[in-house]
């Protein structure tokens, strides 16, 4: 125990005698300034710190500990911290406070917007209780603790986060505690830094927070934006549930980036194969397939025949022979009906349809008239033959009548 106290006051004697010799100019510093340094020694208490020009810090050692118990920091790295205060000429910094070291600067953490750590101890009405700087209890209102509406309460209880003093009253006997703003400030640095790189056609990973009928939100680190329900699937979409939930890992194309009104948009399909680079070797040119009617207008229905890949079956093959003033009179949505496929254009993502007991019925039709073409020239050719005839034998032209009587 007294080689520890000796090496402990050992440090602060040499980190004053670092600050004299060195002439430290601290008076531009507020508490609460956040600044970057070098690190350019640690002990066993302390991390010294190079913030620029003659100014140096230090900052307590046990903030940067990793779960063997070592530093996680060592000479020529860099890290941000916080000025805390100017203690006897010596220059305190810190990541962010807890245990009892945070006790005897609780107002300076407020004042300075410093974060500290807190055990969320339990919920109660209206947010949680939570513990600081050892034994001192706040309280974390619902709308405080995260970004979003909290579904789950219950997950934070047990948890030690960081939190920032947003309101100190009475002495420290009333305090209020906000983890929202530790993520906004968290998430604006991200922005800005997503800012100068990100661009449309980029490909991100995100994280569903929200899914909604119209679409679903994604949080690829620093901005949320929307994933449209048109832009989930190269197919309709008929419960966008099933494609998607909260806490989703996914892959997105950047649509649209609206800085200025904080408006960006996402596509999971664009990220995705697009059925119609294969189409021609799914679906051949005369192939009867079964669609579903998906969309009807005035001049036609639209079948879909795959995921993601529609045909049209114009108005004028839909009435079976007969003429119809819209397609809604022979089918509706979600119908199911045979088609035969009559042409592919791929490049242009088309697919013309027809039904093949309409093509049956025209055909029918078709010959019919065909025959009735026939009979009248075997008509006319028998008359000719009925007047040539009387003509020879030397009677008259003979008429149509002459021919129908002598039939009779």
């Amino acid at each position: 125990m007294t080689d520890e106290k000796d090496s402990m006051e050992e440090s602060m004697a040499s980190f004053a005698e670092m600050f004299d010799s060195e002439q430290v100019d601290n008076s531009k510093l507020t508490p609460g300034q956040k600044v970057e340094g070098e690190v350019v020694r640690v002990d066993k208490e302390w991390i010294f710190l190079d913030i620029g020009g003659k100014s140096e810090g230090a900052l307590a050692c046990s903030e940067m500990l990793g779960d063997d118990g070592r530093p996680t920091v060592a000479e020529g790295d860099r890290l941000t911290a916080y000025f805390l205060a100017a203690d006897q000429g010596q220059m305190l910094f810190t990541t962010k406070m807890s245990g009892a070291a945070a006790l005897a600067h609780l107002e300076e953490l407020y004042h300075g917007r410093i974060p500290v750590d807190g055990e969320v101890v339990k919920e109660i009405k209206g947010g949680f209780e939570v513990k600081i700087a050892g034994t001192t209890r706040g309280f974390c209102p619902y709308s405080q603790m995260s970004l979003r509406r909290v579904a789950d309460p219950a997950r934070f209880v047990g948890q030690t986060l960081p939190f920032l003093i947003a309101e100190y009253k009475e002495n420290g006997r009333n305090i209020i505690l906000s983890r929202r703003s530790l993520l906004e400030e968290e998430q604006e640095e991200k922005k800005e830094a997503l800012r100068d790189k990100l661009a449309v056609d980029d490909v991100v990973t995100g994280t569903i927070t929200s899914v909604r009928n119209f679409g679903a939100f994604v949080d690829i680190g620093g901005i949320e934006g929307l994933i449209p329900v048109s832009e989930i699937s190269w197919g309709r979409v008929s419960d966008i549930h099933a494609i998607l939930e909260e806490g989703q890992q996914v892959e997105v194309s950047v649509m649209k980036l609206d800085w200025d009104a904080d408006r960006f948009s996402f596509s999971l399909k664009a990220t995705l194969a697009d059925p119609w680079d294969s189409v021609e070797s799914t679906l051949q040119e005369g192939l009867c397939v079964t669609g579903v009617v998906v969309r009807i207008t005035d001049f036609g229905a639209f079948i879909n025949l795959a995921p993601g890949i529609d045909g049209l079956v114009h108005i004028s093959n839909l009435g079976a022979g007969r003429r119809i003033n819209h397609p809604r009179e022979v089918v509706a949505d979600g119908q199911e009906l045979e088609v035969r496929i009559d042409q592919i254009d791929a490049e242009n993502k088309r697919i013309s349809l027809s039904i093949p007991e309409v093509e049956g019925k025209k055909e029918e039709i078709r010959k019919k008239k065909e025959a009735g073409r026939r009979r009248e020239p075997d008509l006319r050719e028998e008359f000719d033959r009925f007047s040539k005839g009387k003509k020879e034998s030397g009677g008259g032209m003979g008429t149509f009548a002459d021919l129908l009587k002598g039939k009779k």
